[in-house]
């Protein structure tokens, strides 16, 4: 059957209720998920000093102060600088690692690939005490070197899993024919494979980036009192001010992560586009 009759029939499924009731979940879960988020936004352009919603006038005035103000700005940059040495730390490792995972002959690979991405199943609030007890005896408590170390091992698991999806869709015989052609083992990955994964691992660092910028519980227990990251600040002024300042700040961050979102989406879509992946 060609490929044009086959989308006229799938448009032309009948309506089921199973088909209706699912369309009906998706969209209270969307519901559920997304009206916070809309909510948030225009509580932050409120004129009064208290939440309000709906607010009764519009004011673009927390976004200046949260801009002009010194503490908010230090946070901020904390939050870029921590997140991109841990972007840079991410893709490394977990570029190495799902290279040994997908083409290694590794004893005990099920036991490892569990390890790597048990930082996705272990609560945070756990992982938080654990490097805090570990590290503050070497004195990685409370410095960039412990944030960044904190944030790796929770960002690698995505790595791992962007890149390993890109290299078990990629042809084994590239590699092998470059090595026949006198390329190490290393060069032909340099040269054939890392071309073809380098849209997933640009994924991969999205989500690194917003797995550190985004992360609160691992970042109380691992941040300084005068080195704070941007959501610990937010988290710590909710128990003191309910100012439209923090849905303000909450707007940022949000836009911060659908913009590398969008990013992330577009280069996906770039990497379905190249040639043998």
């Amino acid at each position: 059957m060609p490929t044009s009759e086959i989308r006229v029939s799938a448009r032309r499924r009948p309506l089921t209720p199973q088909r209706v009731l699912g369309v009906v979940l998706l969209v209270l879960i969307l519901g559920f998920l997304l009206v916070p988020n809309v909510v948030v936004i225009p509580m932050s352009h409120g004129s009064e000093r208290f939440l309000q919603f709906p607010p009764k006038n519009l004011t673009l005035k927390w976004y200046g102060e949260f801009f002009g103000d010194a503490d908010w700005r230090a946070a901020a940059l904390y939050s870029l600088t921590v997140a991109s040495l841990t972007t840079i730390a991410s893709v490394v490792i977990g570029t190495m690692a799902a290279v040994s995972l997908t083409r290694g002959t590794l004893a005990g690979k099920k036991m490892l690939t569990a390890v790597t991405l048990a930082p996705l199943i272990v609560p945070h609030i756990v992982l938080g005490v654990a490097l805090y007890l570990s590290f503050t005896p070497l004195g990685l408590s409370g410095n960039v070197p412990g944030l960044v170390l904190s944030h790796t091992a929770l960002a690698v698991p995505f790595v791992v899993l962007t890149v390993s999806a890109a290299l078990y869709r990629i042809d084994r015989s590239l590699e092998m024919a470059a090595m026949n052609l006198g390329a190490s083992r290393f060069g032909a990955f340099r040269l054939v494979t890392l071309p073809l994964v380098k849209p997933a691992v640009a994924v991969g660092a999205v989500f690194a980036f917003l797995t550190s910028f985004d992360e609160a519980i691992v970042s109380f227990f691992m941040s300084g009192v005068s080195n704070k990251t941007l959501p610990r600040k937010l988290f710590e002024n909710i128990d003191f001010d309910i100012s439209p300042l923090i849905p303000a700040v909450s707007t940022v961050l949000m836009l911060v992560s659908l913009a590398l979102m969008g990013g992330s989406t577009m280069l996906r879509r770039s990497g379905k586009r190249e040639p043998n992946s």
